[in-house]
């Protein structure tokens, strides 16, 4: 995305502004405080992935989509070097719209995780989603409530229905790049 801050402050704005909702009702359902959203939606800052997650889930729709609708993407092929590519200014943490736009109800996203970063959602941001992670290069520690996976390459997780928050970890000294396959119930 090439106007990261403005995209997803449109995005946001016309997502709550659609529900009718004042920023503090989002506030509220989001766990986000009135002051940073309305810093997004003013684009004075770019949120953080964790701040997206809780927006989202908050709205009812995957990370994904939300990042879609930023990104005003469309068509049935999705080429490399259009794929929009969105990093988390605080950690560094990067996604990679794979799939096409048009690409329902199947969603790939190639997610690069730097050393030492972990990445929290709560469980709204899953609630209306399958999906699997698939370890490509490194190691991902992925947690759900109290339950911890170790993925090394190579290695596939099926995600149930979480209840709880979860969390991607890269405990390691090496980039972590892991995809994810979602699917909307």
């Amino acid at each position: 995305m090439n106007n990261q801050p403005i995209d997803i402050a449109l995005t946001i704005k016309a997502e709550r502004t659609a529900r009718e909702w004042s920023i503090g009702e989002l506030a509220q359902l989001s766990g986000v405080s009135k002051a940073m959203i309305s810093k997004i939606e003013n684009a004075q800052v770019s949120p953080t992935s964790t701040i997206l997650g809780r927006l989202s889930g908050a709205f009812g729709l995957p990370l994904s989509t939300l990042l879609h609708r930023a990104e005003g993407r469309s068509g049935l092929l999705s080429r490399a070097a259009e794929q929009p590519r969105w990093v988390d200014p605080e950690t560094g943490y990067a996604r990679q719209q794979v799939s096409p736009r048009e690409g329902w109800p199947l969603e790939l996203i190639s997610v690069q995780l730097p050393p030492g970063v972990r990445i929290s959602y709560p469980a709204t941001a899953y609630a209306f989603l399958h999906q699997q992670v698939w370890a490509t290069q490194g190691t991902l520690t992925f947690t759900k409530g109290t339950t911890t996976y170790l993925l090394e390459q190579g290695d596939c997780l099926q995600l149930g229905l979480p209840e709880e928050a979860c969390t991607f970890e890269n405990a390691t000294p090496q980039v972590c790049e892991y995809v994810i396959a979602l699917i909307r119930k």
